[in-house]
């Protein structure tokens, strides 16, 4: 029988309650309990041994909660005045000192300064923001990716979660019953440190080929940020013997990784595990790299690439975006460079012109899925394949997420040309010039196979529009003076826009395609006369408390 109502259901919290809203309680989650000592005495003993002044705490948003409390119990310790005792380098001495007998001896206090928020993401450790505050480190806290920095030195302080380590072994011993089959036993970042105690657990049991991988900071690993068995060390190839039991669920980009250098890959879900659930995750994960060639595939004949800074703390950055943009130059595309901040599809889609996205962030964070964006989004991976020909481009099912790769494949590539340009074999023919003494190259060249595109079957006529605008700009050199007054030119039909003497093809798709050009813009502006022939006269003026027409505003 259904209750009736006696008042009005509460639609929202009573103004009288306002002021009396507190922070959520996370007490009842055991993850979120956080020790002091876990927190802060590696924390105070790290700033105390590099002498630094200016720290910044950088906290995920689900830690924010317990960043007042590490802020107090760090600035506690900080001031105190005894002499801090000797730990050894490892810190995993029986007596550990108390807080209150943390200390550091210089006259000048040092400042804690809490990273409210994040420019990126929270795996990432923001140098931007610190650097802000004139910081000298920063102390990350929580689940990170581990990505070199790039100018200030890190203090990773990793949350330790609780862990059933009598689970975890069943659920090892359900997925592989082999006694003697070679497994790598790694696990997310909070719980690495129960990845030895249960390979101690299991060859106890009778596994004599587990490896229990160490955290290292270096995502080019074969593992990304893990150490490796010696045998692989000497030959990478044998990786693909070994199999991977990851402790939680790892990042997308790291089973897009995995997928295709390791025989076999379970999961150990926290809370539910199955066998049925890591053949599934391992099933999704192939197709979704299926789903990733694809959509390279797609992306082929896009004349128009943006360029998207996703960090600017990762080492070598700067050198990933210099390569993508000659790689793009190269390929007789034009590419823009954007800085947005964290991606969201209402900002990426402020920009149509642009056929296709390239991220440049750290491993993890590089990976997006593009359902939701108006333009597909790549890594610099993805985007290499991409650039390659229909005849050059070859799928071997091997994904990469890390900048290192990237730029060592690019090295790679230049020494084999280097020896190929330098050996005997006899050049093909280059520049030339037609019959208007124009120079051509044999890509600008009417031989030149035709492009379509794979999703419409459409030919496609300039998805390079770059090695034309290069005719153009010679010829237009030649035949006009070396000056020029405007900023923007529109050139004949058929050609494109250029700013600046530099030819922009955003330009002309703003010319062309888009129906609205902005406030103030400069490339044509064109009042319609009336048919009638009647003269513009005078509107209101005045403010808000009262108008006036014409010429009576004067009187």
């Amino acid at each position: 029988m259904a209750q009736e109502l006696t008042a009005p259901p509460v639609l929202s919290t009573p103004e009288t309650h306002i002021l009396h809203e507190g922070l959520p309680d996370t007490s009842r989650n055991p993850a979120e309990n956080l020790s002091d000592e876990q927190l802060n005495t590696r924390t105070i003993n790290e700033i105390k041994s590099q002498k630094w002044k200016r720290v910044a705490l950088q906290f995920p948003d689900h830690m924010l909660p317990h960043s007042a409390r590490v802020y107090q119990l760090l600035a506690r310790g900080l001031d105190e005045r005894k002499p801090l005792a000797d730990h050894p380098p490892n810190g995993h001495s029986p007596a550990e000192p108390q807080l209150s007998d943390l200390s550091i001896h210089e006259e000048q206090p040092v400042k804690l300064t809490i990273l409210g928020d994040t420019s990126y993401g929270s795996c990432c450790v923001d140098e931007v923001a610190a650097e802000h505050i004139g910081a000298d480190a920063v102390v990350h806290y929580g689940r990170a990716c581990l990505s070199p920095t790039a100018r200030l030195p890190v203090l990773h302080i990793y949350t330790t979660m609780p862990l059933d380590h009598n689970d975890v072994v069943k659920s090892f011993q359900d997925s592989f019953p082999d006694p003697d089959a070679k497994v790598i036993l790694t696990a997310d970042v909070p719980y690495a440190a129960h990845v030895q105690p249960i390979c101690n657990l299991l060859e106890a049991q009778g596994y004599q080929n587990i490896f229990a991988a160490s955290i290292v900071h270096d995502p080019s690993s074969a593992i990304p940020n893990r150490t490796l068995p010696q045998s692989v060390l000497e030959d990478t190839t044998s990786l693909s013997d070994w199999n991977l039991f990851h402790i939680s669920d790892p990042p997308t980009s790291l089973l897009l990784t995995l997928t295709s250098r390791m025989a076999n890959i379970r999961v150990y879900n926290i809370g539910s595990f199955s066998n049925s659930t890591s053949a599934a995750l391992e099933t999704s994960t192939r197709l979704l790299l299926r789903r990733r060639y694809a959509l390279i595939t797609s992306l082929t004949t896009v004349p128009i690439w943006g360029i998207l800074i996703n960090t600017l703390s990762v080492k070598n950055y700067l050198d990933v975006l210099s390569h993508i943009q000659k790689q793009i130059a190269s390929a007789g595309k034009k590419s823009y460079l954007f800085v947005v901040g964290k991606l969201n599809p209402a900002k990426i889609a402020n920009f149509s012109e642009i056929g296709g996205w390239v991220v440049i962030g750290c491993w993890e964070s590089s990976l997006i899925d593009s359902k939701e964006f108006y333009r597909p989004i790549t890594t610099p991976f993805e985007l290499d394949l991409a650039l390659q020909s229909d005849d050059t481009r070859l799928w071997t099912g091997e994904w990469r997420a890390d900048f290192q790769a990237v730029l060592e494949d690019a090295a790679k590539r230049e020494e084999q040309a280097e020896l190929f340009n330098n050996s005997d074999v006899p050049e093909s023919k280059g520049a030339g010039e037609d019959a208007n003494g124009r120079t051509t190259t044999d890509s600008e060249s009417e031989s030149e196979p035709p492009e379509f595109d794979l999703r419409t079957g459409r030919y496609v006529s300039r998805s390079r529009p770059m090695q034309r605008i290069k005719q153009h700009q010679i010829s237009a050199q030649s035949g006009s003076n070396a000056g020029s007054s405007k900023a923007l030119i529109r050139r004949a039909k058929g050609d494109v826009i250029s700013v600046n003497g530099v030819a922009s093809p955003a330009a002309e798709y703003l010319k062309e395609k888009r129906g609205w050009h902005g406030l103030g813009s400069d490339l044509e502006v064109k009042y319609e006369e009336e048919s009638d022939g009647s003269r513009i006269e005078e509107g209101r003026t005045g403010v808000a408390r009262g108008y006036a027409v014409g010429e009576s505003a004067r009187s």
